[in-house]
């Protein structure tokens, strides 16, 4: 099975694609630091936004749930696949080729 280069993947891929397909909506934007409510599955909604990302970087926090991470990590929590798994699932959704790595 050839494995997937999760740095090119990551480079090539924007946190915003990622919370696009998740319906993310910030309630504050400060520059490149986002805050909303988290997208995720599983964390309880809150009247005050526990969710921060910073696009820049492609990094995310929720406060709330705890998870964080980039953001095929983030499609990961989303979807609740293992990480390899869900790079093919993003790269699907995104319309985007599998950035392949074989292995001999």
């Amino acid at each position: 099975m050839p494995g997937v280069d999760f740095d090119r993947l990551r480079a090539e891929i924007a946190m915003e694609q990622v919370l696009q397909l998740l319906g993310f909506a910030p309630t504050r934007c400060r520059g490149q630091q986002w805050h909303g409510r988290c997208p995720l599955p599983g964390c309880s909604p809150s009247a005050r936004p526990s969710f921060s990302v910073n696009v820049a970087i492609g990094r995310y926090c929720c406060h709330r749930c705890g998870r964080h991470g980039h953001q095929l990590e983030l499609w990961a929590a989303a979807t609740g696949l293992p990480l390899y798994r869900a790079a093919i699932d993003l790269c699907a959704a995104l319309g985007t080729e599998v950035p392949w790595i074989e292995r001999r």
